[in-house]
């Protein structure tokens, strides 16, 4: 647990994370393989079935003693929102009864605290809300910026297998050589990932359509 990175929001973070509790259940001879790519990639489908897995595993294995997971992971962990703190609206009750007479309408105390309250949850709703797309938005140009840096570094090393197949060609025929398995990691996709058009015409040699 000393090991496991509690609020991370980088993909990266997330899959140091995962291999952590992998190695765990592999020392354990747990056979399960933990899906790190989909739970990665917040596919709530495979999130789910994982999250119901463990739990099934958890009311199986555990002894029933208490068990502080605070003091276990050592204080760490995902921090609650602080509340908003309640309204107060006093209103007074007290009236005198007159006789009826045609009045202009106007709120009365309650209604006046009532609205005043609602307007108060609103706004406080509405900051938290602001907050938390800030902080979407910040973690998603994280993930981006993260990307586009491995993206880069595995461009570059596809351009010097190619550079290395020109001056070579004999080296793209050996198909147990390490052009060839470094190409079969390159272009190795998961269950369920799909090319998408476009880069599918360009791996073969497709001109993309311009307008």
């Amino acid at each position: 647990m000393a090991r496991v990175r509690f609020n991370v929001n980088t993909e990266y973070a997330y899959i140091q994370n995962f291999k952590i509790l992998q190695n765990l259940f592999t020392r354990h001879a747990i056979e399960r393989t933990v899906p790190i790519e989909s739970l990665t990639k917040c596919k709530m489908q495979d999130n789910l079935e994982f999250l119901q897995w463990t739990k099934r595993f958890w009311d199986a294995n555990f002894p029933g003693h208490d068990y502080d997971a605070v003091a276990r992971r050592k204080g760490a962990g995902v921090s609650a929102p602080t509340p908003a703190a309640p309204v107060s609206g006093r209103t007074s009750t007290t009236t005198s009864r007159k006789p009826a007479q045609p009045t202009p309408a106007r709120a009365t105390p309650r209604a006046a605290g009532a609205a005043a309250g609602g307007a108060a949850m609103g706004g406080a709703t509405a900051l938290a809300l602001r907050q938390e797309n800030e902080t979407m938005k910040e973690a998603i140009t994280g993930l981006e910026k993260e990307r586009d840096f491995y993206f880069s570094k595995l461009r570059d090393i596809e351009l010097l297998l190619q550079t290395a197949v020109e001056q070579d060609p004999e080296l793209d025929k050996d198909d147990n050589g390490l052009i060839k398995q470094i190409q079969a990691i390159l272009y190795s996709t998961e269950e369920g990932f799909e090319i998408p058009v476009e880069a599918e015409g360009e791996a073969n040699g497709e001109e993309p359509d311009t307008f």
